[in-house]
Order: C-alpha cells, then structure tokens, then sequence
C-alpha cells in the first residue's frame, strides 16, 4: 500500500495560476504584448530560469521580461493581500485524511523554496509537509523528473512507491518519468491523448483524490 505522496503547488493545491495569468492578460493590454495567454500556457510547470528563456525566445532577447514579471508580481501579491491564496476546493479536507491515515507527505514545486514555505504557511499547510523540493533547489526544471526523484530521496523512498499529485502536462511527464504513480486534476490544460497513457488516475477535484485513497485502503 503506498502512504507517500508528493504534491505539485500552483494551480493544485492554490489557484495561483490563474491569477497570475490575469495579471500578464493586464500587463499585456497596456504594453501590448501579443499572445501573452499563448506563452504563458508554454510556461505552466517550469521554473523562473526557463520561463525567462522562452519569453526572450518568443518575444526577442531585448523583451524586459524582468520589469514586466516584477510588475506582475507587485499585482498578484497585492491582490492576494486583500483576499488570500485562493486555495483549491478539497484542499484542507485531503490534508486531514492524509495525517489522519499516516501518510508522508512532500511537496515538489517549480516555484522558489523560500516562496513556497512562505504560501504554505500563508494558507496553513506547511505543517503538513515532511519534504519540500523548491525549483531553485534542482538543477532541472518539470518535465525533467529531477525535482520528483529529489523528493522521494529526500523521503527516503523509491520513486514507485509514491503518488505524484499534478494540474499541469509538464508536471506529469515529470513525475512519470521518475517512475511515480501520477494523479491528475487538470486546471488550465487539459491532457491530450499523449499524456493520457502517463497517467495512472485523473480526477475532478482533491476530494475526489481522497475518495480514492481511502478506497484504496479497504481490504
């Protein structure tokens, strides 16, 4: 019976992804920047360095990708002052089936380290976690699976004895490949039939999630 599970954070456990494309949709608008939503659906999953890197890509190497996400981030974080994380429904729910049930449990993040504790705190969950992978604490962004065998070492376990829970294609293909069992709950894309055969569950929800589990657990 598998008891480890690791956790992607944006657009999983809080909806961040969502606001933080609402805010580019702003910037874009008024510095007219074309097809911003295209790029940023290119960036779900991958960390600062690459994001950067595709930009400069599409957009040409003198595009000031460092005033604009500065921009955005001033945006986000004033909004999420005025009105909190937006936490993904089922959240709190699955974390308490997971202590309850003895479950270890990391969490493997494209985001900087320093920025997850900081949400998880924020939202009330950083006690949950036994491990966190940070994406400045790999030297490979998703898909490469580093930051999830980072993780099962870290827990001290083979990869294929954990759930990898996942939103995002690059996610998933991370996790695959370290050999994990990948649960999906699609945000902003939805799998094609290429992911499809990388997933060993998907779902609608994080409840959903913990209906599974604990079926899972019944003789």
């Amino acid at each position: 019976m598998i008891r480890h599970i690791i956790f992607d954070m944006d657009g999983t456990l809080i909806d961040s992804e969502r606001m933080i494309i609402d805010k580019w949709k702003e910037i874009a608008r008024e510095f007219h920047i074309p097809d911003i939503e295209g790029t940023l659906m290119q960036c779900i999953g991958i960390n600062s360095h690459e994001t950067e890197a595709l930009f400069h890509r599409i957009y040409g190497t003198d595009f000031p990708y460092r005033k604009y996400t500065h921009m955005v981030s001033q945006r986000f974080h004033e909004e999420i002052n005025r009105n909190g994380l937006p936490v993904k429904p089922g959240t709190y729910q699955l974390f308490q089936f997971l202590r309850e049930n003895h479950y270890r449990i990391g969490l493997a993040s494209s985001t900087r380290e320093a920025v997850v504790r900081e949400e998880m705190e924020g939202i009330g969950l950083l006690s949950f976690f036994d491990v966190i992978v940070g994406g400045d604490m790999v030297s490979h962004s998703k898909p490469h699976p580093e930051i999830y065998l980072t993780a099962a070492q870290m827990l001290n376990v083979p990869p294929e004895q954990c759930y990898a829970v996942e939103d995002s294609p690059n996610g998933i293909r991370s996790a695959y490949q370290a050999g994990m069992y990948t649960l999906m709950v699609p945000d902003l894309i939805a799998p094609d039939q290429a992911l499809k055969p990388m997933i060993f569950r998907q779902f609608h929800d994080l409840l959903e999630i913990q209906d599974f589990l604990a079926a899972s657990q019944t003789p």
